[in-house]
């Protein structure tokens, strides 16, 4: 379901492995990014009709909840199969991602998922 010499992967692992204690595991199909718990996928679907559309190059994640109506009011933002009843967004990925907003997105939903020593270390700047 995804190809592992895709570059947008590759920034997206480089944005998320730098988080404390952050690792990679596939997870129905699509990359994850977690510590304890999963703060991120690259890849989701949309539910169309009886069926579902496909956002392979995107990012899903966990949005904080005073910000995830502004972004799921950006055209850019989707509301993912699955996981958006749960609180996550998706956000499609291409040549004119800002990636300074994919690390702020990746960040927060780590913070929500990630626990207090992990962020305390984040917030110290001891990633690894």
């Amino acid at each position: 379901m995804f190809d592992d010499d895709d570059p947008v992967l590759g920034r997206l692992r480089e944005v998320a492995l730098a988080l404390p204690d952050a690792a990679e595991k596939v997870s129905h199909g699509s990359p994850a990014f977690f510590t304890t718990k999963v703060f991120a996928y690259y890849g989701g679907s949309v539910k169309v009709g009886a069926g579902y559309e496909r956002h392979g190059q995107s990012l899903l994640v966990l949005a904080d909840p005073a910000e995830r109506p502004a972004l799921l009011g950006d055209d850019r933002f989707f509301h993912p199969m699955y996981l958006g009843p749960s609180g996550w967004v998706g956000l499609d990925l291409d040549a004119g991602t800002d990636w300074g907003e994919v690390r702020e997105l990746v960040e927060t939903s780590y913070r929500l998922t990630a626990g207090v020593r992990r962020v305390r270390r984040l917030d110290e700047g001891t990633a690894r």
